[in-house]
């Protein structure tokens, strides 16, 4: 018996439809914010629950779960840019520089006798105005932005905050609109996103997290001088497909060559490649405990969400991609397959 579209096109339904269309419209622009949101807060949870086991308020245990888990995140970010900031100071520190004017009146010397001494010399405080100006507009509009990712942050905090609190119920809203005969077919999907996210979160993060480990203890005991820094890096790195950890320990090995110490490069060579083969059986093994799913789909989705979402795409991707995959296995399970 066919479905009569007019009938099912009621003026509430239209009313539904018209509205969720400018809703969508309007979150469009913080939407990688709230998907973002959601999936922290799947994180969030269980230290929320641990912490409210001895709380009495909800609300406070999820702040103090949420600070527990940024805190390490702040304090990473903290690290990079202080290490960061060392190298690039101790960079400059090696290098003097002259005035501007005494370099060109030194080299005027020989130079042949046609050329303009003053030329040279404001033709080159004219780039170097150019430059500042540059470099000026480039930090007001730097500032102009910080307004829009202090926006964004607070978007997503709130977006953790109350996922965390009322996930539940956004589900069982969510599922009240489902017809009966489609229930079991929601449940399944839901567990198949809880089991992407445990994917995607121990098959992932944690691989970086322990070739980061490796990494750090590696290149210390190597007697490189920022080891922990070059192996945070490599942790870091090791979340993007493609890179991974050997950017760093080929650059070490071509530093190692040109300063002759050529038993260490040959050693970091043997070290990277062992961080590369260990990253071959941690990661499939975690992520396929966990989510039946072709490493091609989740390797798409973290070369195209940064396209879409920016660094935030690196979540968003292969987690839309993996619920998508789940869902039509899901639906094919149940439907198709059933009625064969």
């Amino acid at each position: 018996m066919g479905i009569d579209i007019k009938e099912q096109l009621t003026p509430p339904v239209l009313l539904i439809i018209f509205l969720l269309i400018v809703s969508l419209m309007f979150i469009f622009p913080v939407l990688n914010m709230v998907i973002l949101g959601a999936i922290l807060a799947y994180g969030v949870r269980p230290v929320a629950n641990k912490i409210q086991s001895k709380l009495k308020y909800s609300s406070v245990s999820i702040l103090l779960a949420m600070v527990v888990i940024l805190i390490p995140l702040i304090l990473l970010v903290a690290y990079i840019v202080m290490e960061l900031s060392g190298i690039l100071s101790g960079f400059l520190a090696t290098n003097s520089y002259n005035d501007i004017n005494a370099t060109i009146t030194s080299v005027s010397a020989y130079l042949p006798g046609n050329f303009d001494i003053n030329s040279i010399s404001a033709n080159i405080n004219s780039s170097l105005h150019e430059i500042g100006s540059y470099a000026l507009n480039y930090l007001v509009k730097f500032a102009s932005s910080l307004m829009n990712v202090t926006l964004d942050l607070f978007i997503l905090v709130c977006s953790v905050f109350y996922f965390v609190r009322d996930g539940e119920r956004c589900l069982e809203f969510i599922k009240s609109f489902v017809p009966d005969d489609s229930k079991d077919f929601f449940d399944k999907t839901v567990e198949s996103v809880k089991d992407v996210l445990r994917s995607i979160f121990y098959g992932h993060f944690l691989t970086s997290v322990i070739i980061g480990i490796f990494a750090a203890i590696g290149y210390s005991l190597l007697g490189y001088p920022y080891g922990i820094f070059l192996g945070v890096i490599t942790g870091i790195l090791q979340l993007i497909p493609v890179f991974g950890p050997w950017p760093i320990y080929w650059a070490l090995f071509f530093m190692d060559v040109m300063s002759g110490n050529y038993p260490r490069a040959v050693i970091v060579l043997l070290f990277g490649f062992f961080l590369s083969t260990v990253d071959m059986y941690i990661r499939p093994a975690l992520s396929s405990h966990y989510a039946d799913i072709h490493p091609l789909i989740l390797l798409i989705g973290f070369l195209s969400g940064p396209l879409v979402y920016g660094i935030v795409g690196f979540i968003v991707g292969p987690l839309i991609l993996g619920i998508t995959y789940a869902v039509l296995d899901n639906y094919r399970k149940e439907f198709l397959m059933g009625d064969a």
